[in-house]
This record gives C-alpha cells, sequence and structure tokens, in this order.
C-alpha cells in the first residue's frame, strides 16, 4: 500500500494503537526497536511533512521517540509545536474547576481498577482494568462536565474517556500544520485508530486528503462504517519501514 506515491502528501500519525500498541497504562507503552529511526527516515522522504497527533503531552511524545522531536500537537489539539525542535506552543484552555477535580477523584475512589491520568489541561480516566465500569464512568463525567465544567467536552477512545478543552482536537491541529510549510499544499493523510482520531479524519477528507484506520472494529470504539487500511500498529511499522525506498521509486 502506497496512497502517497502520486504526489506530495503530508503525514499525520495518530501515536498510541497506531504506532505504538496498546498497554495496560499510557506509562507502560514500549516503543519497539527501529520505529524512531523509522520516523526520522520518513519525515526526511517527506521534507518535514510528519506531524504526531495525539492525546499525549508532547513532552511524553519526546520521551517516547527520543531524540527526535518532530511537529507535533499533543492533548488532542491543545498543545503544537509547528516545527522540528521547535517550541511547544500551550494553547488557552477552559479551566478545571478544583471542584470538578474532587469529584473526579471521587468518581475514581468509589469505581476500584479505573485510573486517573491528570494532563493539567485534561484529564483521562482508563478502565482497561474494569471495562464494566465504562458507561458508568461516562455518564457521571457528562453529569459532571454538564454541571460543573463550561467550556470541556468529553471524548471517548479505547477504554478510555478525556475531558478536554472543546476548541481544541486532532481537526484543529491538522488544519493548523496544513496552514504552514512544509504541510501547505499537500495531500494530508491522516492514521489513527478509534474515536478520538474522527475530527482528524473528517478534516483529512474535507481537504482532499485520505484516511488511513488502523485495526478492526470491536468493543465499538473502532471509526464507524471504515474498513481497516492497517490491521494493527505492527502493520503500520512495516510500512513506515518500507516507505522511504517506495517513495523514492515513485510506486
Amino acid at each position: 500500500m502506497n496512497p502517497m506515491a502520486d504526489c506530495k502528501c503530508a503525514l499525520f500519525l495518530d501515536v498510541d494503537g497506531t504506532l505504538l500498541d496498546i498497554a495496560a497504562t499510557p506509562s507502560t507503552v514500549r516503543v519497539p526497536p527501529g520505529l524512531t529511526r523509522a520516523l526520522d527516515n520518513v519525515a526526511s522522504s517527506l521534507d518535514g511533512a510528519l506531524a504526531l497527533i495525539s492525546g499525549r503531552l508532547i513532552e511524553d511524545l519526546d520521551r517516547l521517540f527520543k531524540p527526535l522531536h518532530l511537529p507535533a500537537a499533543g492533548l488532542h489539539g491543545a498543545e503544537i509545536r509547528r516545527s522540528t525542535g521547535g517550541r511547544t506552543e500551550c494553547l488557552d484552555c477552559a479551566p478545571i474547576a478544583p471542584a470538578l477535580r474532587e469529584a473526579i477523584n471521587g468518581l475514581v475512589e468509589a469505581h476500584r481498577g479505573v485510573q486517573l491520568e491528570d494532563k493539567g489541561h485534561a484529564l483521562a480516566l482508563h478502565y482497561r482494568a474494569r471495562p464494566a465500569a465504562g458507561p458508568l464512568i461516562t455518564h457521571a463525567l457528562a453529569q459532571l462536565v454538564a454541571h460543573h465544567g463550561p467550556g470541556l467536552s468529553l471524548l471517548s477512545g479505547k477504554m478510555v474517556v478525556e475531558l478536554r478543552d472543546i476548541r481544541h482536537s486532532k481537526a484543529s491541529a491538522v488544519s493548523a500544520f496544513m496552514a504552514i510549510q512544509p504541510f501547505a499544499g499537500r495531500r494530508p493523510i491522516f492514521l489513527g485508530d478509534d474515536r478520538t482520531d474522527e475530527d482528524g479524519f473528517s478534516v483529512v477528507e474535507r481537504g482532499g486528503g485520505l484516511a488511513l484506520p488502523v485495526g478492526h472494529r470491536h468493543g465499538g470504539h473502532n471509526i464507524d462504517g471504515r474498513e481497516p487500511a492497517f490491521a494493527n500498529p505492527a502493520e503500520v511499522r512495516n510500512w513506515l519501514d518500507e516507505l522511504p525506498g517506495r517513495l523514492r521509486a515513485g510506486f
């Protein structure tokens, strides 16, 4: 598969579930040998038009893919680094009130196995260790946001529900990159694996680009109505390994 051979393209990559295999917790993911080198090679082949688009903090992405400091969007678009090695911009975000944080902490304590990931301007509740708690957690969070979270919204993913600023998304992140060089004027390609990537998929398709889903639908959390382009992150990594050579060969 090489949807990028017939034109100059910009590549946008989700991280967890797309580049990296899902782990029990965000802190236990592993970067397979060779992936960092492959990302560097693909970025060079695309004249730098490659960006990571993630719910993680950009500093976390830098830790994972050290020594690379690729263009990146973190916290679902609330952070952005517009160029390789550039500075990270923290965009304006609606505050998470102390009372809301306290209520969410109480919610976590009431559901054994649910883990809170505090990202500062965003909160993520992971229920992989207790899948049955997912609907209860999501419903309770929706009520809390409705009463105590102006400017905030919920985003559901694979065994996780996140609280974030409603103004920022993977779509806003992709749009920001497509307005600047070296991304501007290229055909956008977005790889992602679940509902958190739907905004990014929509914006690249509106711009004449391609959405390439990763993974088979399961548990209701894959992107509805789309057939996977890649079965799993291992296939994505193999594709990235081969991509620079295919681009050079023009097929």
